[in-house]
């Protein structure tokens, strides 16, 4: 139901990109699956980083990513923006640093929106979404999306200057 909310939301209001979030692939095929009927959406789908789950290990297999790739989505795998070096420094230290505070904040919403706004800076980041455009960024909570938001995100450098412009669906 998220993804087909999304979809016709993307259509609606004219957006191009749908941004999800999808560590083994499923998710993003089942967007692409979704949206195949309207031509002018463009996915992107992010991944968790290489190492997340277990030490060098890519909870999406070559043969999805390949998959992917071939029907037009563009995949990216890298450092989450709200982890990374925080999170290594809470592991270490036991302390809680600013960008877990940020993380936080945005799961007073749901974890899918947190992930919603992550991912779509983190797109904006590597060149895959255009700047000062908004999206649609899907995400959830361990299997599947559940929360779908409209967002003009700004690099992570500016990340504040973000906007959330609409929550098209949430958890209860």
């Amino acid at each position: 139901m998220v993804l087909k909310k999304a979809v016709q939301r993307a259509t609606e209001l004219g957006i191009e990109y749908l941004v999800v979030a999808s560590n083994t692939g499923k998710t993003a095929w089942a967007l692409y699956q979704e949206a195949k009927n309207a031509s002018n959406l463009k996915i992107v789908c992010i991944t968790h980083q290489v190492g997340f789950r277990e030490p060098g290990e890519d909870e999406m297999g070559h043969m999805m990513r390949s998959k992917l790739n071939k029907s037009g989505i563009s995949v990216y795998t890298g450092t989450h923006l709200l982890g990374g070096i925080d999170r290594a420094l809470r592991k270490q230290f036991n302390g809680l640093y600013p960008t877990e505070i940020v993380a936080n904040t945005l799961r007073m919403f749901s974890q899918g929106v947190k992930v919603g706004v992550e991912i779509a800076v983190m797109a904006l980041d590597a060149g895959l979404i255009p700047y000062q455009e908004d999206v649609i960024a899907l995400g959830g909570t361990s299997q599947g999306a559940n929360s779908a938001i409209v967002i003009r995100p700004a690099h992570s450098d500016q990340f504040f200057k973000s906007q959330i412009k609409e929550i098209i669906t949430m958890p209860d």
